[in-house]
């Protein structure tokens, strides 16, 4: 299934007269037609209820497709082969269906391969069907057959990755990739959700290009494009609902730093704050002076000082008249923080207290009164 990618995204207007195709979005929800009927109430299970919702499930990695003469006994392979004949025979045990064998080949050789009760592929797979089989190579030149579905790969097409894709009982990874083919026009329905100028900046293809790489070209390629735009819709979304909730929520904003944070700094911190440290504390500074709360995530490594940071933020409300807690997830590491805390501060600065689950009612309702 050969094809060149579209080049990147251009800024550049179109030139008159270019050959234009517009995505016909409304194709993709058309209803996924898969036959027999369990087979389409295990795609129900995955999800796939459309052709767009077939056309967004990705596979997981990809196989190489093996040739025939290359196989070796006790293999796990991929073949893309066709049938030359096929024959079902009546199995003497009990409760086993009739067993199919058929005699499949490629450019390299021939070998048999067998399905299990599965009596009515003799009739589906006439001689010369194109066949994509995944099984077992085993001795005597026998393949045990796992997976299967027609294809129009050329036979023999060893070295050509082959999709694996998230699959269940009743419906195999090879069973997808032949509905995927099939509906693989569709692809150029997808709606585009990013800007040109983005994807001309990121150096991104058009969605439509990168799900087809997904599925049939340079597997890693479409996916880190798909993974950006996930990523970047993510983002968008939680500034959003960080907005909404800045713009519908109020506090009260503090005056500018005192006399109690201008002694801690002085005299009360161990050592003098490094740059970093003076220009995180400059953004609180910042965002405590507004009439929002604050939204802010320090990041940093061990042992950066993030601690320190904390307990000014937390100084900067007492000088106000307020009170500030410092919330753990353990016991054990409000213990440590709380220890910390008392070493940041040396002598009576201000009033602190360790507060956990384990705290008598008594000395709670002290603390909280």
């Amino acid at each position: 299934m050969a094809r060149v990618l579209r080049s990147f995204a251009s800024v550049e207007p179109f030139t008159p007269g270019a050959d234009v195709r517009y995505p016909r979005p409304e194709r993709l929800t058309a209803p996924l037609e898969v036959q027999p009927a369990r087979a389409a109430k295990a795609a129900e299970s995955l999800g796939l209820a459309t052709v767009g919702d077939l056309l967004e499930h990705l596979p997981r990695d990809r196989r190489e497709a093996r040739t025939i003469a290359a196989l070796e006994p006790g293999e796990v392979a991929t073949v893309v082969v066709e049938v030359r004949s096929i024959t079902s025979r009546p199995v003497r045990r009990r409760g086993m269906k009739p067993l199919v064998e058929a005699t499949v080949a490629d450019e390299t050789g021939v070998m048999k391969v067998t399905f299990f009760n599965q009596p009515w592929l003799a009739g589906r797979y006439p001689p010369s069907t194109g066949l994509m089989l995944h099984g077992k190579y085993e001795a005597r030149n026998r393949f045990r057959v796992q997976q299967h579905a027609p294809t129009d790969e050329a036979a023999g097409g060893g070295g050509v990755d082959v999709a694996h894709y998230p699959a269940t009982d009743g419906l195999s990874s090879t069973q997808i990739l032949t509905l995927v083919r099939a509906h693989s026009r569709g692809l150029a329905d997808t709606i585009e959700p990013l800007p040109a100028r983005l994807r001309v900046a990121e150096r991104l293809p058009p969605r439509a290009d990168a799900l087809w790489a997904a599925h049939f070209g340079e597997h890693e390629a479409g996916r880190r494009r798909l993974a950006f735009e996930e990523l970047l819709l993510l983002q968008l979304a939680l500034l959003r609902r960080r907005a909404l909730r800045r713009d519908s929520a109020r506090a009260s904003g503090l005056a500018a730093p005192a006399e109690l944070t201008r002694a801690w700094l002085a005299d009360g911190l161990p050592f003098a704050p490094t740059g970093d440290q003076r220009a995180a504390m400059a953004a609180v500074d910042q965002d405590l002076a507004l009439e929002k709360p604050m939204q802010r995530l320090l990041m940093g490594e061990v042992g950066s000082g993030k601690t320190v940071i904390a307990l000014y933020a937390m100084l900067r409300a007492v000088e106000s008249g307020a009170q500030a807690a410092l919330m753990a997830p353990t016991e054990t590491l409000a213990e440590q923080h709380f220890a910390t805390l008392q070493a940041l501060m040396p002598g009576e600065l201000v009033q602190a207290a360790l507060l956990t689950g384990s705290t008598p009612a008594g000395r709670r309702a002290d603390l909280l009164g």
